[in-house]
């Protein structure tokens, strides 16, 4: 990275790190983005070239993710079906390392059930990335799998993460380790696409 490109990621993870905190302190209604970008230090205008909004902040690794799930489509092996191409995507994800049990994740899942703003822009993120991977599935393997049944596995997948993760955050009394995290998506995973790992036999 060239000095300008880490001098950006140094005040994006700046801004990120400023609106965690307000949000946990001030609440996210009681939050303004003029709040923000001064606990920053940098001007509110500034701030529009980083996200467009406070809800930005909250998923800053969307689009990583999704780019994550598509290369590994784009790189399957000639052996690899749709769901085997999928469950190792799941691998390469950054959300299945540190972020899951960030305290950036704990905060995105709590607003999300109690701010409608966040709740619709995470469906509509989640939206998109089923769109998405399901067109690069149904192009990629055009004889196994046709586009509804490419919308349809891509929805379990990704169903069964976020349902996972909702669920351990939930019913764990300690904070879990990435890697305990990560045994436990993955195994729901497993379970929500074996119909389609069945039918590739």
């Amino acid at each position: 990275m060239s000095l300008r490109d880490r001098k950006r990621a140094r005040t994006r993870q700046a801004l990120i790190d400023a609106a965690v905190e307000l949000f946990e302190r001030q609440g996210y209604d009681g939050t303004t983005v003029a709040d923000i970008a001064a606990a920053a230090e940098i001007g509110t205008r500034t701030f529009f070239s980083y996200f467009a909004s406070k809800e930005e902040l909250l998923f800053p690794e969307s689009d990583a993710r999704v780019r994550a799930v598509t290369e590994a489509i784009a790189g399957r092996a000639p052996e690899e079906g749709p769901a085997e191409v999928l469950l190792r995507a799941l691998g390469t994800v950054p959300d299945t390392g540190d972020d899951l049990v960030s305290p950036l994740a704990a905060l995105r899942l709590r607003l999300i059930r109690t701010v409608p703003a966040v709740r619709g822009r995470a469906l509509q993120l989640q939206l998109d990335a089923q769109q998405q991977i399901a067109g690069q599935l149904a192009e990629a393997f055009p004889d196994r799998i046709d586009p509804v049944g490419a919308a349809a596995l891509t929805g379990a997948f990704i169903g069964a993460i976020t349902g996972a993760l909702q669920a351990l955050l939930d019913t764990l009394d300690e904070p879990a380790t990435p890697a305990d995290l990560h045994a436990s998506i993955r195994q729901a995973t497993d379970l929500a696409l074996s119909p389609w790992r069945q039918q590739a036999r």
